[in-house]
């Protein structure tokens, strides 16, 4: 029988991007490997510093139900980078199910990763996993900071409705030093004075170093405008948690803590404040 209402398969977004750094035989660090497959890329743009950046990007503008993204970033011995993203991820509504994202990444031996990705933005109805997975080398080291936007506050979306789903990870020669499943949904986006009161972001930032918590005083002495945070520090591991009402001011006092944490060191040339 001719079905007059037959099921649309919608397309979804695929991608797959890893770079790999390390030394070139020369003393000097190399690409060792670069692969894209998909809506994901990656790039190394020139910048007068040191310490090279590694930027990566979705084609596809973001992402909705079914789709599937995936970052690598592999350091060999003794490399150091700073890897971010070209813009904000967004979330959008999702038409069914969540969509998929994993960003795992390796630091050698005397390796040193700061990874600064801008924002993630939650549009009503979306629905996202990502899984965040950095694996350390005994005398690695790793700052990382994420934060995530509920809506578009410039055009009036309030977000009532979402599926987000957060896990970080952090693994020290093969044992986990820092896990952390995270997980925001509809009813937790009710007022509660026990979850986000109304905030529109919130961030977490972690340093896992040995003499990590020595940062802890110069975080707690800072003074942020229109932010909330607290900060602890124990045995070579360094978390705070920010939150306010819209992610601009979030990303400035954010900004403010990572000159702190790296020493003056310039943000990722990508990000927009």
């Amino acid at each position: 029988m001719y079905d007059a209402h037959p099921q649309m398969m919608m397309q979804r977004a695929r991608g797959r991007a890893l770079v790999a750094l390390g030394p070139d035989g020369r003393g000097s660090l190399g690409l060792r490997d670069l692969a894209q497959a998909g809506s994901a890329k990656a790039f190394l743009p020139s910048i007068h510093a040191p310490v090279p950046e590694v930027v990566f990007l979705n084609t596809s503008g973001g992402l909705t139900g079914g789709d599937d993204l995936e970052f690598r970033l592999d350091l060999g011995a003794g490399a150091r980078a700073v890897a971010t993203t070209q813009t904000a991820e967004r979330a959008y509504a999702s038409g069914g199910g969540r969509a998929a994202m994993r960003v795992m990444m390796q630091v050698g031996a005397g390796g040193r990763l700061d990874w600064l990705p801008q924002e993630t933005i939650l549009y009503q109805g979306s629905g996202l996993a990502r899984l965040t997975r950095v694996d350390l080398a005994p005398d690695a080291r790793l700052l990382m900071a994420e934060m995530v936007v509920l809506g578009r506050a410039a055009m009036g979306e309030t977000v009532t409705d979402l599926a987000f789903s957060d896990r970080r990870e952090v693994w020290r020669a093969g044992r986990p030093v820092w896990v952390e499943p995270f997980a925001l949904d509809t009813p937790a986006l009710r007022p509660s004075a026990a979850l986000l009161q109304g905030a529109r972001a919130f961030a977490t930032l972690a340093l896992v170093v040995p003499g990590a918590e020595a940062a802890v005083a110069a975080l707690r002495a800072l003074t942020l405008p229109d932010v909330s945070f607290a900060v602890s520090g124990w045995d070579g591991r360094l978390i705070l948690r920010a939150h306010a009402a819209d992610g601009l001011p979030l990303k400035r006092g954010l900004a403010a803590i990572l000159k702190i944490l790296r020493q003056g060191a310039p943000l990722p040339r990508v990000w927009q404040i």
